[in-house]
């Protein structure tokens, strides 16, 4: 793809969704080129000296070459494969080396922004990722060029979209890390079929890391990072969705529904699917679907 940035313009109902975007654009920066490139607006061009800072969110994606980025918080290497992220209000500059660099970048806005970044992954305020190449980020950033480019009516909406995607993709990355081609991916995923096929029983989850032979306390850990919860609560998640559908679609009582999933009784049962649901089994069946 070839040069391309566009500072946008945004409607009330562009900023009332909650997500829009103020900037997008590539750029293939050849060796020994001035950086930033001109012809950008004076909030957003800055220099080596001064540095700057936005009142937005920016996703840099930079796809061959590398060079440096600064921040208040110290100095990190930029190679083929990082991700830059700024905040609203961080002081930042950075710079390919004299080899240049080809970037993808987005900026944007919105409460349903701030609310993403308030998530865990990103309480670090870490500025950059390195992720490697990927063909479908990439994809992502050129289908966002060509909406931003064509500026049809709800371009901006889509491009929310493609936002939250590409963001979603990096924490999919990181998280993967740590899993990918190793055995404890195999063997989580393996635990996961195992739950899913006991749904109705009460499972011993020191018993199951024995079976699989791993350390409990080692098994928990992993498993609570690659799940995002801990054995017994996605054991016991998988009951209460169960449990729903038995209640809605079926004429089982909820004595037989208990019995049926393994609980120990019928107000241990009620019990826990209430501080899962916020209601108790009668009320759910008996009530509007939620």
């Amino acid at each position: 793809m070839e040069d391309f940035f566009k500072y946008t313009t945004k409607s009330i109902e562009d900023k009332n969704w909650g997500l829009y975007i103020n900037v997008a654009g590539c750029a293939d920066i050849l060796p020994g080129a001035c950086y930033p490139p001109p012809g950008h607006p004076s909030e957003y061009s800055f220099s080596w000296e001064n540095g700057r800072i936005l009142h937005e969110f920016q996703i840099n994606y930079i796809t061959s070459g590398e060079g440096i980025l600064e921040t208040r918080t110290g100095k990190y290497p930029v190679k083929e494969g990082s991700v830059i992220i700024v905040f609203p209000g961080m002081w930042h500059r950075y710079r390919p080396s004299k080899a240049g660099w080809k970037e993808h970048y987005v900026g944007f806005n919105g409460t349903f922004a701030d609310q993403i970044f308030q998530n865990e992954f990103f309480a670090g305020k870490n500025p950059i990722y390195h992720i490697g190449f990927k063909e479908l980020l990439l994809q992502s950033f050129h289908e966002l060029f060509n909406l931003v480019d064509m500026e049809k009516t709800g371009y901006q909406q889509i491009c929310s979209g493609l936002v939250v995607y590409i963001l979603s993709t990096i924490i999919s990355i990181k998280k993967n890390e740590n899993f990918e081609g190793k055995q404890i991916e195999l063997t989580i995923q393996k635990a996961c079929l195992i739950i899913r096929e006991n749904i109705g029983k009460n499972m011993n989850i020191e018993k199951l890391a024995a079976d699989l032979n791993i350390d409990y306390s080692i098994f928990r850990k992993m498993f609570k990072a690659y799940t995002g919860i801990s054995p017994g609560q996605y054991h016991l998640s998988l009951r209460i969705r169960q449990a729903k559908d038995l209640l809605i679609n079926t004429n089982l009582s909820i004595k037989e529904i208990s019995y049926r999933l393994g609980f120990e009784s019928i107000f241990y049962f009620s019990r826990v699917f209430k501080s899962k649901t916020g209601i108790n089994p009668t009320e759910y069946k008996n009530g509007p679907v939620i």
